[in-house]
Order: structure tokens, then C-alpha cells, then sequence
């Protein structure tokens, strides 16, 4: 056992956590300092629904992921779940959540539905004639 310069033990073998401050890795490290998800320039909201790939070509290669990736996809791999959800079950923050993403997406390791934009929804007054409609059946 080691003490760092606060004099709290570690173990050198540990990983990078300490029980009082919580993880010691900084988000830009996770993501390598990267803020955008991947050159795609792909934007994930909030909402936008992620599932695991049909045969994930880079799931089982420890080399090309790290573990926050490998996390993102055993949460993927029980259900669907929206970007928020990821974030949360992972207990990373969005930002660094949409940058993982964009790479197991460029991996052809999850797929992403992302939710139809506001503007191609049907207009509220056609929905209530076609219910007006069926409630005259």
C-alpha cells in the first residue's frame, strides 16, 4: 500500500477511485480530450434511442475499446435506451456519453434512432379529425 500526497491509501494496482472524491479520471480523459462525437460529426439527443448491433464487429475487441465503451454496451445489450438513459446507467455525463457513442457507432457497434424532428410530426388538426372520424363509426 501507497499513500498519495493527502496521505490516503492506494493500492497500486487499484483503479483510479477514491471513496470520498469519486472517480479520479477527468471526463476529457475518457474521451481523449475530444468533445465532438467522432469526424461523422453525428449529434445525438437526448431522446435518441441506442441499440446494440446485430453482431457488434468491435464488441469483443478489448483493444479498440476502453471501459467506458465496454459499459455502454453491456447497458445496450439487455434493452434499448435512450442517450439519457446511457448516461445515467453509466454514471458519466452526456457530453462525454455522445463522444463514446460516436464511436461505437463509427465501430458498427450500436445503432441510433434518433427521434423525427418536430416539423415532419402530423399537425394536430389532422389528428383530431381522424378521431373525430372514428368516434362518428
Amino acid at each position: 500500500m501507497t499513500e498519495d500526497m493527502a496521505g490516503v491509501p492506494y493500492d497500486q494496482g487499484s483503479q483510479w477511485y477514491d471513496g470520498e472524491a469519486g472517480p479520479l479520471v477527468r471526463p476529457y480523459a475518457m474521451t481523449g480530450g475530444r468533445t465532438k462525437p467522432g469526424p461523422t460529426g453525428v449529434r445525438f439527443d437526448l431522446i435518441a434511442l441506442v441499440t446494440l448491433a446485430v453482431g457488434a464487429p468491435g464488441a469483443g475487441d478489448d483493444t479498440a475499446l476502453g471501459p467506458e465503451h465496454r459499459a455502454l454496451i453491456d447497458l445496450c445489450r439487455t434493452e434499448t435506451q435512450s442517450v439519457a438513459e446511457l448516461s445515467a446507467g453509466a454514471d458519466l455525463p452526456v457530453g462525454v456519453v455522445r463522444v463514446l457513442l460516436g464511436d461505437l457507432l463509427e465501430l458498427g457497434c450500436v445503432t441510433v434512432s434518433r427521434p423525427v424532428p418536430p416539423a415532419q410530426l402530423p399537425d394536430e388538426r389532422i389528428l383530431r379529425e381522424v378521431i373525430e372520424g372514428l368516434r362518428a363509426l
